[in-house]
């Protein structure tokens, strides 16, 4: 059996979050109306931070972009986005905590609400070939603004993790015996799923939760080492 090192993307391997950076880039270079993209994209991002993001809605959304463009305009500006956005934005400790799950001999997968035109080439820059996104449905040679699958986003990462294992002829004990990294609250249903969990530079909804269930809590943040601490609260 496998053994899974599972990733959440977002403000845990990147200090940041890249779907809503890839929204002001796109307000920034014209792609889309810069005041109400950004005060929408905005306004997405907050309830996304308190939990109460309706993840349907944001795709219809965030998909905007994709549909009013051609896939070579997109690609350029996905590149110029990668280079000038997401480099910068690796959190120091990410290529270390890869490297060691890596020399374990662990199958590292990262598993992420933003949508798989933004993270593919964030996960091939990170050199981590499996990726589970959320998927536009692409047709044609255009996205349709349609979803593709379930979002993979809160429980729709377990679904999609199972369906992914399902798809490689991998047993679904492998999801108990993996290890799950993640800063965010709507992750605690895949952290409660997975048989280790580690909160990452947290919010407070997950630090508490971890706190409360114990897990360690680390930072990626604080230099170029792994920096981990499991919490003395959680005693």
């Amino acid at each position: 059996m496998m053994r899974l090192a599972l990733f959440d993307l977002d403000n845990t391997l990147l200090a940041g979050d890249s779907d809503h950076a890839w929204g002001r880039f796109l307000a920034e270079v014209g792609a889309v109306d810069a005041e109400s993209y950004t005060r929408a994209n905005d306004d997405f991002y907050a309830q996304y931070l308190a939990g109460t993001l309706d993840i349907y809605e944001f795709c219809r959304f965030v998909f905007q972009p994709l549909v009013a463009h051609p896939l070579p305009r997109l690609e350029q500006w996905r590149g110029e986005f990668l280079r000038e956005r997401i480099q910068p934005m690796i959190a120091p400790g990410a290529a270390e905590l890869l490297a060691q799950h890596r020399a374990a001999g662990d199958t590292l997968l990262i598993i992420t609400a933003t949508n798989s035109f933004v993270t593919r080439p964030i996960a091939d820059l990170l050199g981590v070939d499996n990726l589970i996104a959320t998927e536009p449905e692409f047709r044609d040679g255009r996205y349709t603004g349609e979803l593709a699958a379930t979002p993979c986003f809160q429980e729709g990462k377990i679904e999609r993790l199972r369906d992914w294992l399902r798809d490689r002829g991998e047993p679904l004990q492998a999801m108990a015996n993996a290890c799950f990294y993640s800063d965010s609250r709507n992750d605690i249903p895949l952290l409660e799923a997975v048989g280790e969990p580690v909160a990452v530079d947290a919010d407070p909804a997950l630090a508490a939760h971890a706190r409360q269930r114990g897990w360690p809590h680390i930072s990626l943040r604080e230099g170029a080492e792994v920096q981990a601490r499991r919490d003395r609260r959680a005693g």
